[in-house]
């Protein structure tokens, strides 16, 4: 870091921190409460000039998510020299916020006991989040050099399958018996120093440590002593099994208005909890995941390899290429009729493009219907018919506009009543295949957000192609 030190120049597109005033200088955001670019270029360049003090200066007000954020806008190459410039100010809560690309770079330069460190200061979930996806060997040594207690909850979170509640659950609770009275919880509440810091609910259990209602603090704080736990809890609550998966879990705390949830194992025992401070994240990331799938784009983030971004990507567009071929052999099969009267060239893409966006439309309220648990065995059939009466009214909408705009602009009253009619079937077609589609793959247990775009686009394509030239030669159109 030194060498470096002495040998930086000044970037001649940013300004030097010592030409920046002290107040914008540590004027770290903006309206918008983004880290300023100037905030951000001034910890760069302390961090180059070895100026370690003037870097932690700048950044000891910041809150752990905001010097996540400022890891994330320094270049990959110079993370490693702010990281160290920052020493004990990049600690277990900022690696527990920032991006996964990120947070892997940075732990690739630590030794297994300072991960392990940094995993014994957090909740199991976020320390699980740090270790799961480290190489096993590097996993491994994390583990070894965790104490006992915490190395056997974080072992016993990587035995479930990734993106389970297990995955996501804590294990730091308070739990009681509902023999005991509102006075015996606060006194144990407060005798017991070894219970979180962070809890909004307790939850009451038999015998067996099998969860049978909550209560809420306020409710405990508000009570008389003497009220026993069994008369002041709530019995209905939600539980959550261990190996559900995250979206489920998100969208039972979305339905219900959860806080919390407990977690349970096969036998119902109590095993852990969720809190919806958790959730948001998970729900920010199923809905990010679920738009990318749509264009085929793979996790979609601005920090992941190119290499690995490549290779997400032209999987897809390699297939989007095979299906556009059964468009253009349509297009090709009609190249008499073409030929014919250019005109048809000219307006095909209209009626593709269009059904094309119909298609679309339908594929995402589908997709998120789905995503949502708001289509079921029990309404699919409803789901369709609703989508086809509005491909219905579109089609027939867009069909009169644009049959009226073409006999006008060409003078040619057929022309304009085929491409009526091509447009009207296109739709259609489109609002079934938008709906059809990803219901298909929903049935066959696939992901319906990751190649649904890519066939319901050949199906508009095709189908506006074969309509429109169709309807042509069959209505004798020349030039």
């Amino acid at each position: 870091m030194s060498e470096r030190a002495d040998t930086a120049e000044p970037r001649p597109d940013e300004e030097r921190i010592d030409d920046l005033p002290l107040e914008e200088a540590e004027s770290s955001h903006d309206e918008d409460d983004r880290l300023k670019p100037e905030f951000v270029a001034a910890v760069r360049e302390a961090a180059e000039e070895g100026d370690g003090e003037r870097a932690r200066e700048l950044v000891s007000p910041l809150h752990p998510a905001d010097i996540a954020d400022l890891l994330e806008l320094v270049p990959s190459e110079e993370r490693g020299a702010v990281a160290a410039a920052l020493g004990d100010l990049v600690g277990a809560e900022v690696l527990s916020e920032l991006n996964d690309y990120v947070r892997d770079d940075l732990l690739g330069a630590l030794a297994p006991r300072q991960v392990a460190e940094f995993a014994a200061e957090l909740d199991t979930d976020d320390a699980v989040a740090i270790i799961e996806d480290l190489e096993e060997e590097d996993q491994q040594a994390v583990l070894d050099a965790l104490d006992p207690e915490d190395r056997a909850a974080i072992e016993s979170a990587l035995s479930y399958p990734e993106e389970s509640a297990g995955r996501l659950m804590q294990r730091d609770l308070v739990a009681v018996p509902e023999h005991m009275t509102v006075g015996q919880v606060i006194d144990y509440l407060r005798d017991n120093r070894d219970l979180t810091s962070d809890f909004w609910e307790i939850f009451v259990v038999d015998e067996q440590h099998r969860p049978i209602g909550t209560c809420q603090l306020s409710w405990i704080l508000t009570c008389p002593r003497a009220i026993a736990m069994a008369d002041l809890m709530k019995r209905e609550q939600t539980l959550i099994p261990v190996d559900m998966d995250q979206e489920e879990v998100a969208l039972r705390f979305q339905k219900y208005a959860l806080i919390s949830a407990a977690v349970v194992d096969a036998s119902g025992r109590l095993v852990g909890m969720i809190t919806v401070d958790d959730i948001v994240h998970i729900i920010s990331e199923e809905a990010g995941e679920d738009i990318l799938r749509l264009s085929g784009a793979g996790e979609g983030d601005i920090n992941e390899p190119v290499m690995d971004s490549y290779r997400a990507r032209v999987r897809w567009l390699l297939t989007n290429l095979l299906t556009a071929l059964v468009a253009s052999t349509i297009i090709g099969i009609f190249e008499g009729t073409i030929e014919k009267m250019v005109a048809l060239a000219t307006l095909m893409p209209i009626v593709a493009g269009v059904g094309g966006n119909a298609g679309s439309q339908t594929m995402a309220v589908t997709v998120r219907a789905l995503a949502t648990n708001q289509i079921t065995g029990t309404n699919t059939r409803r789901t369709i018919l609703r989508e086809i009466r509005v491909a219905l009214l579109n089609g027939a909408t867009v069909a009169l506009v644009l049959g009226i705009g073409v006999s006008l602009v060409f003078w040619n009253g057929h022309l304009g009543v085929v491409i009526a009619a091509a447009m009207m079937t296109n739709i259609v077609t489109a609002g079934l295949a938008g709906a059809a589609v990803p219901l298909a793959f929903d049935r066959l247990n696939l992901d319906p957000a990751v190649a649904s775009s890519i066939f319901v686009t050949m199906i508009t394509d095709s189908m506006g192609f074969l309509a429109f030239l169709g309807l042509a030669t069959a209505a004798g159109l020349t030039g």
